[in-house]
């Protein structure tokens, strides 16, 4: 067995958070799955490895089905997870976190707003918004495009789905974030208590947005999922439960992505003038940058029976960790996988997950992502990056925090 100890690797380090891939490397060539003793896991990193997991029905994102109650609060004191009550109700359990019929119910509730031939409806909602937001920009030669653009436009975009107001969305990033950073590696006593304040905010503030849709329903999906659950197809920690999922899931991982997606065209300018030439090529170009730099790089499963992986079997109740980032830049899977190709075709990339888990979300960030890269080739002639960007740190995040640009109107 190969531990993650004997490779020394560490994923809350700055060497890890600049870059991943040579630590992804040596776990694709090891045999077998690899055991990280900080999480009690074992992890995936090739393709093969992590389709296996991810497409086995018997594989579950909640621990209920492979443990009982007894077990599931000591795991959860063991990992600081417990004390949180909000948090517990709201966020440990979730869309994202239920199987089989719960989860199958509760997403048959919003799926109908996610489809292609919804999303594509917000298309020009969505190119006005983005050029309002380049022409307050227009004449500011230098910015950060991750906290002066990127940011301001999938939480808004989620928002107006739902039916929050304009004004209230940036808060919603903070309380987002400060949730979601709970979900990492580093779960102390402060992450802890930030993380079960901003969902107990966030959940008094869903409370009162509920309650003015209960007197005046309005044309959205607050309404709609009000609906279902007056008509018993979701309880009502469900219902808070499905609206913080959806805000939260439509705020960091686009803009992670937006953000590494830009730095992947300035590191590759070639790219990026090929682009230029030929805008046809966004929509191949905006999936090469999941999978060049998958926003949410690790997931995890438990077997819920017996099961042999990568010629070794684990069993019932194992942890899996699948590591998408790994996998999409196996060279297994992927030709030259460690260049970016705005033209790679079959590009059948895990950056929305696989199986029952696939993302709900994914036309709606690739929309966003192809109307603002689109927006900006055609609005500036050049984009220059003016320091390399520093990373976040963590396994289950992957983005820069801040992207200084210098830019050119056309």
């Amino acid at each position: 067995m190969t531990s993650a100890s004997q490779m020394q690797f560490n994923p809350l380090s700055k060497d890890f958070a600049q870059d991943p891939y040579a630590s992804y490397a040596t776990l694709r060539a090891q045999p077998g799955l690899t055991y990280f003793e900080d999480f009690d896991i074992w992890l995936a990193a090739r393709f093969g490895d992590v389709q296996a997991i991810t497409m086995d029905s018997s594989m579950v994102r909640s621990l209920e089905h492979v443990a009982t109650a007894e077990d599931i609060a000591a795991e959860k004191r063991a990992g600081n997870w417990h004390d949180m009550p909000h948090h517990s109700r709201f966020v440990q359990f979730s869309l994202l976190d239920s199987d089989g019929a719960v989860h199958d119910r509760l997403r048959k509730q919003v799926f109908k707003l996610f489809t292609p031939v919804m999303v594509g409806r917000l298309r020009d909602e969505i190119q006005t918004y983005v050029d309002r937001l380049f022409d307050s920009l227009a004449e500011t030669r230098e910015i950060d495009f991750i906290d002066d653009l990127a940011a301001h436009v999938p939480g808004h975009i989620i928002g107006r789905i739902l039916g929050v107001p304009d004004e209230d969305c940036p808060q919603l990033r903070v309380w987002s974030e400060n949730i979601v950073q709970f979900f990492d590696i580093d779960r102390s006593d402060d992450r802890k208590e930030l993380a079960e304040r901003n969902t107990t905010e966030f959940y008094e503030y869903l409370k009162g947005l509920k309650a003015k849709r209960l007197a005046k329903p309005e044309d959205d999906l607050l309404s709609l999922m009000i609906e279902a659950e007056q008509a018993g197809h979701m309880n009502e920690d469900e219902f808070f439960s499905t609206a913080m999922l959806i805000l939260m899931a439509g705020h960091g991982s686009t803009i992670d992505v937006l953000g590494s997606g830009l730095h992947a065209l300035l590191r590759f300018p070639d790219e990026m003038q090929r682009l230029r030439a030929d805008p046809g090529l966004m929509k191949t170009a905006v999936q090469e940058m999941f999978r060049f730099e998958s926003p949410l790089p690790f997931f995890h499963r438990y077997s819920t029976t017996p099961v042999e992986i990568a010629g070794q079997t684990f069993p019932q109740g194992t942890k899996f960790g699948v590591l998408y980032g790994a996998a999409n830049r196996d060279p297994a899977q992927f030709s030259e996988p460690d260049r970016f190709d705005v033209g790679r075709m079959s590009n059948w990339h895990t950056a929305f997950g696989r199986g029952a888990h696939f993302c709900l979300g994914n036309h709606l960030a690739r929309l966003n992502m192809d109307i603002i890269f689109s927006t900006l080739l055609r609005r500036f002639s050049k984009v220059e990056l003016i320091t390399a960007p520093e990373y976040k740190r963590g396994l289950s995040v992957r983005g820069p925090k801040a992207l200084g640009i210098r830019w050119t109107p056309a």
